[in-house]
């Protein structure tokens, strides 16, 4: 069955990076795209980045030029570097595909940016 697990959350200062990871098994990694969503206490679950097939990216104005997707097929593995970390990018971070009309969803990993 499809199992998306992150990892890679903690505790991090304001202006500081890291780097969560998405190890993906029970599908054909290479053939679908994958998104990264965070949802914030008290708020809706929103897109932060999506990385397609083809390696084509897509942001969330609030983390352009701070965020980078990536993916590793080799892995099944996608990314998320987070740099230039802000307090209000504290949230759960997920891990999602898409596929048969159907959403797929990790369990999160939490980030929090505080000093």
């Amino acid at each position: 069955q499809v199992q998306l697990v992150e990892s890679g959350g903690g505790l991090v200062q304001p202006g500081g990076s890291l780097r969560l990871s998405c190890a993906a098994s029970g599908f054909s990694f290479r053939y679908y795209a994958m998104t990264w969503y965070r949802q914030a206490p008290g708020k809706e679950r929103e897109l932060v980045a999506s990385i397609s097939t083809r390696l084509s990216t897509n942001y969330a104005d609030s983390v352009k030029g701070r965020f980078t997707i990536s993916r590793d097929n080799a892995k099944n593995t996608v990314y998320l570097q987070m740099n230039s970390l802000k307090p209000e990018d504290t949230a759960v971070y997920y891990c999602n595909t898409y596929m048969g009309a159907m959403n797929y969803w990790g369990k999160g990993t939490p980030v929090t940016v505080s000093s």
